[in-house]
């Protein structure tokens, strides 16, 4: 089957380049196994996008629905490769099917950073989890901790105090990444916030029931009496379908130009997975919406 252009991946990078390709007038497939709407998915609350206020699924189908309104054909489906023939006709292999296709969009975003401490596999869906959104409600009136200093962070951690007796908000710096409303909402909040502090292990026996904490100055240890670790300490590049074809940086980002087109001609990566300044919706938006109106102006 073929496709003027493949995108692969359905978060808001993605889904905007579908919106954009399919008004002008563009067969457009959308493959994506992890469900529409990528990180958006995860997100609790959105204040930072212009025009929306609400919760990020909501989004999500709203960006879902403008992109099929326009043609865009959506399959639940595993890429495995992509390529190029000798002809310049690009290929999308997934478990099911091998698509042929004229340009191809990336848009596989980046999955969370875990700590690489003991007990963090050990205990992952039994008290440790890398999304608040989705597991929070499990651990209504107990004690949880979030690990991170950025906005995600910051924002699970003010998420969870809503419901949640206590809430702690480790870092292992006194200076924070989040943005500074963030940090005014979290010191006129109940949560406790813990400076120079690392976790150094996550203790339990069927569910976390404490985990230690480092002191990054004094080198002293303690432990906090917690039922869940939320971490948020930064995201990882899914971009294992470009090693040894496309130009990667030193943290595996796909490397583009303005135009997102990556080392390859008809090839593009848009959103998280890309070497870019700022990850947040109306970034990864423009993106799409970049690499789409590119490939509109060659077809």
């Amino acid at each position: 089957m073929d496709f003027d252009v493949i995108v692969i991946g359905a978060g808001p990078a993605g889904l905007t380049a579908a919106l954009y390709l399919g008004r002008a007038n563009l067969k457009t497939l959308i493959l994506d196994s992890t469900g529409i709407g990528g990180q958006l998915n995860y997100s609790y609350e959105i204040d930072n996008y212009p025009g929306f206020f609400g919760k990020g699924f909501e989004l999500a189908q709203k960006m879902r629905e403008q992109a099929m309104k326009f043609g865009g054909v959506f399959s639940s489906e595993r890429v495995l490769e992509i390529g190029v023939f000798e002809d310049g006709t690009k290929f999308v292999k997934t478990r099911k099917n091998e698509y042929r296709t004229k340009s191809i969009i990336i848009a596989t975003g980046a999955s969370p950073r875990p700590l690489d401490v003991d007990g963090e596999k050990e205990f992952t869906g039994r008290g440790v989890s890398y999304c608040a959104t989705c597991d929070g409600a499990f651990f209504k009136d107990k004690n949880v901790a979030v690990v991170g200093g950025g906005n995600t962070a910051f924002a699970d951690a003010l998420y969870l105090s809503k419901f949640c007796h206590s809430v702690f908000l480790i870092h292992r710096r006194d200076t924070f990444r989040a943005s500074a409303f963030l940090i005014d909402k979290v010191k006129n909040s109940k949560i406790l916030v813990r400076t120079n502090e690392v976790v150094e292990k996550i203790v339990g026996r069927d569910m976390v029931n404490s985990i230690v904490l480092k002191n990054t100055t004094t080198s002293d240890s303690t432990v906090l009496d917690v039922s869940a670790l939320f971490i948020a300490v930064g995201r990882l590049p899914n971009s294992d379908l470009g090693k040894g074809l496309l130009s990667l940086d030193e943290n595996g980002y796909i490397i583009t130009d303005e135009n997102m087109r990556t080392n390859i001609d008809g090839i593009y990566a848009v959103g998280d997975i890309r070497k870019t300044p700022l990850r947040q919706i109306i970034t990864a938006a423009a993106d799409g919406a970049v690499a789409a109106n590119d490939i509109a102006l060659k077809m």
